[in-house]
């Protein structure tokens, strides 16, 4: 083909395709379909109720979720890169129900004095909405039966840059200072793998606060680590016939009932079983006993014996292993929300704004996760969020997008491909 005709057949077509409208294009941002899971009316109405909109003339609460949840999700580092962000997209914002440009100054005020209890109850409300959609359904995935009976209680510390609003732990190991931290205490359900309750503390404060048996119900099955273990407490659990399973701590006081040890057929041990019990003295002067069983097992990938404290007293000890490492999914979860959403850069200094901004981030990956749920095509939850950070606000369609993201690349070829075929005849 002369060079002149094919500098000219790449110019046309790339101005033809690639100006045409995308097969993905919708009439609106990605991010209106992401918000469409959230409900104004009821968004405005919690604010109203927890006193969130005195004395607000513009920026109301539902104004300040939609910009800090942006912002969550776009991962900005400031107040500037949120409000330059905005003014950009200055045209779009009439999708999103916005009708005033948000200042640094407007939002830096809203974090301070909006309630952080207005997100919580969002937050509760969304989980409740659609946390029947995040449940899997043993029958289909061949989950054991125990699956949908299983919580898993633990925390994760997120540090601050200042010991004055939470009461950090340890030291930095050169400036030999304390930073500040907010302790986040998390349950979930296992099959579902969203938090079902938070609470904040202080990086100080031990976990053990956040275990409370009088909200489990008989057939409960509560898996944790070891900063949880109370005496007290795990008789009130097995009085109310629910299952716990945690990590033994080496300094623990007992008296040995039984004691059995399993061998594999080469002779080496498989699984050690005692049946034990606790001893502890209550303040109003009583002891209390109460009787556990100790699994210990060979865990082959880190080569050391690892043993398990639980009230069940019948279940195979391979089950009550296998709950145990089902407790890595909350890591998982806390590992995923800071990977991908900004816990390390916080947009006001308060207690507040802090605890706002991790509402803000925990609906956002609720968001997320339920969007995940509706899609075919299998996407990871890192690749998922990269992609809608991307294309958050392009005209086009989620589900098109997601589920056969290289649909345009595809037509692109096809038109190509047609068009070279015509072109081989002046040759």
């Amino acid at each position: 083909m002369d060079s002149a005709l094919y500098g000219y057949f790449v110019s046309y077509h790339t101005n033809n395709i690639t100006m045409g409208k995308s097969t993905h294009f919708s009439g609106q941002p990605l991010y209106c379909q992401v918000i469409k899971l959230l409900d104004k009316s009821k968004v405005l109405k919690k604010s109203r109720e927890k006193g969130g909109e005195r004395y607000v003339k513009c920026f109301d609460g539902w104004t300040h979720l939609i910009v800090m949840l942006y912002a969550v999700i776009m991962r900005f580092d400031s107040l500037r890169e949120i409000t330059a962000s905005l003014q950009a997209e200055a045209r779009k914002l009439c999708h999103l129900s916005i009708s005033v440009m948000t200042s640094r100054s407007t939002l830096a005020d809203a974090n301070k004095r909006r309630p952080e209890s207005v997100f919580e109850s969002i937050y509760r409300d969304l989980y409740t909405t659609y946390r029947n959609q995040l449940s899997s359904d043993s029958r289909n995935h061949k989950e054991p039966k125990w699956m949908k009976r299983l919580q898993i209680i633990d925390s994760t510390t997120i540090t601050l840059f200042s010991n004055l609003l939470f009461k950090g732990v340890g030291r930095h190991p050169k400036a030999g200072k304390k930073k500040g931290g907010i302790k986040v205490h998390t349950v979930i359900h296992a099959n579902e793998g969203v938090p079902s309750d938070i609470r904040f503390t202080s990086a100080a404060t031990n976990d053990s606060f956040m275990l409370k048996p009088s909200n489990l119900s008989k057939g409960d099955i509560m898996a944790m680590d070891r900063a949880y273990i109370d005496y007290e407490k795990f008789e009130q659990m097995t009085q109310r016939g629910v299952v716990y399973v945690t990590k033994m701590k080496k300094n623990l006081k007992y008296s040995i009932l039984t004691d059995a040890m399993y061998q594999t057929p080469n002779g080496l041990m498989e699984v050690r079983i005692q049946q034990v019990t606790f001893t502890k003295l209550l303040k109003n002067g009583e002891t209390l006993l109460h009787r556990a069983r100790i699994i210990t097992y060979a865990d082959e990938k880190k080569h050391k014996l690892v043993s398990l404290l639980s009230n069940d007293m019948e279940s195979d000890p391979a089950e009550i292993v296998a709950i145990y490492r089902k407790r890595w999914e909350i890591e998982l979860l806390f590992k995923q929300m800071k990977q991908n959403f900004p816990l390390k850069y916080f947009y006001g200094e308060s207690a507040n704004a802090i605890k706002i901004q991790i509402w803000v981030t925990l609906i956002a990956n609720l968001l997320l996760m339920i969007m995940q749920k509706g899609l075919t095509r299998s996407w990871s939850f890192s690749g998922l969020a990269t992609m809608v950070r991307i294309t958050l606000m392009y005209y086009v369609d989620f589900y098109r997008l997601f589920n056969h993201p290289e649909k345009d690349w595809e037509s692109l070829l096809e038109a190509a491909s047609e068009e070279s075929g015509q072109l081989s005849l002046f040759d």
